[in-house]
């Protein structure tokens, strides 16, 4: 789904931003623009950015826990 129609950010672009390695929203900001001009899309930009951190530190964390 768009997130941000004023840049043409989706869910999925946000998404992929944190598995390139984006650990904030502001560096989520930075590399696709979302939330950076009238700022509607901030808080679900926001959450979206927080709930694929969290998912994605949860599976870097099991792959650590059953490495060999």
């Amino acid at each position: 789904m768009y997130v941000c129609i004023c840049k043409g950010v989706t869910d999925h672009r946000i998404r992929e931003a944190v598995e390139d390695g984006a650990r904030s929203w502001r560096e989520v900001q930075n590399e696709t623009g979302c939330g950076t001009q009238c700022g509607k899309c901030a808080c679900m930009g926001k959450t979206i950015t927080r709930d694929a951190v969290v998912s994605e530190m949860s599976s870097s964390s099991a792959d650590l826990a059953y490495a060999v």
